[in-house]
């Protein structure tokens, strides 16, 4: 048995439910994990909401660290005993123990504990594809400068210093000067409060009119259009979350008035289609990990049991950084 969190019907925070569970043994090509930590993401959010539709009743939950306690045939990377880490489709990871598909986990690093491996996952593979798959007409080069919106979340954090790394100028917006100080601290050229400052402006500003060439936004709806307009000619716009709802239907010619703009709509899930397209990804973020150029931040825990409340905390955007789910022994 293992005590999981569910949602019966679309709704509030108040629709999750701990309830009791049978996990089986694992199929061809799956493997069953203990889990040590839990991630908590915006996508959570959308799917409990119903945002993105999935059938019903639900198990929440995108990353997770933890523990191999069997594999099925056919599974070569991982054995029993592994320590391990993912972000994955099909949901389900707000629970103690899951029987999952193995291509979408790899193992954890010795050198990366667990509470940090299931808060790296998704956010820092996000990061990745955006920095190093997502680019611009021309690609990225050191001295580029972007924009990046919610630079004090989970995605943020990391991708400033990502950003850094690979040295691009980054701009971040944030909602108040303590998270403005946040993504400063961690690698942001610059930062703008929305709340109190037009971000289009202040963008026009730090670049001397240019613009940036690319936009790398998870807000949606509030910040799209404005967003097109802080970009330079040609520049991209990469629009990968809404949180503040769905960008509405828009007229293609906008592009072309606004510079020939490009916009893409892209998901981290397309980017983990493979197993050998997961593990490269992976390594690549464990190795930014491990060399100390991307450090983790861990701002909020709640045990499984306080879901409700956790998912209360992000949607009110009183978190930062990253936020994990414990679970008590």
């Amino acid at each position: 048995m293992s005590r999981a969190i569910q949602v019966a019907q679309y709704g509030g925070p108040e629709v999750l439910e701990l309830i009791d569970v049978t996990v089986g043994d694992p199929g061809p090509g799956e493997v069953r994990i203990r889990h040590q930590a839990i991630g908590l993401n915006y996508i959570d959010v959308y799917q409990r909401v119903g945002m993105y539709p999935l059938p019903l009743p639900l198990q929440l939950g995108m990353e997770a660290s933890g523990v191999v306690e069997a594999v099925g045939t056919g599974v070569k990377h991982l054995q029993v005993g592994d320590r391990v880490a993912y972000a994955s489709q099909p949901p389900g990871s707000y629970c103690e123990v899951r029987v999952m598909p193995a291509r979408c986990v790899v193992q954890l690093p010795d050198g990366i504990d667990f509470e940090t491996g299931a808060a790296m996952m998704l956010k820092g593979l996000t990061a990745q594809y955006l920095l190093r798959s997502t680019q611009p007409q021309g690609g990225l080069q050191r001295g580029d400068t972007v924009l990046f919106h919610a630079a004090a979340g989970g995605v943020g954090l990391i991708a400033c210093q990502w950003a850094k790394a690979m040295g691009l100028t980054l701009i971040g917006t944030a909602g108040s000067e303590d998270k403005c100080a946040l993504a400063l601290a961690h690698g942001a050229a610059h930062v703008i409060n929305y709340r109190s400052e037009d971000f289009v402006s202040r963008v026009r500003e730090i670049t001397d009119g240019r613009g940036v060439k690319v936009v790398y936004d998870s807000i949606g709806k509030d910040t799209f259009e404005p967003s097109l307009d802080c970009l330079a000619p040609l520049g991209l716009m990469v629009s990968y979350g809404n949180t503040t709802g769905a960008v509405p239907p828009f007229s293609l010619g906008m592009l072309g008035q606004k510079g020939s703009l490009f916009v893409t709509r892209p998901t981290l899930f397309t980017h983990l289609a493979t197993r050998e397209r997961t593990q490269a990804m992976a390594d690549e973020l464990f190795a930014m990990v491990g060399s100390g150029a991307i450090k983790i931040r861990i701002d909020q825990r709640f045990e499984l049991a306080e879901i409700a409340e956790a998912h209360r905390a992000l949607e009110s955007r009183q978190t930062t950084g990253s936020t994990v789910l414990t679970l008590d022994a």
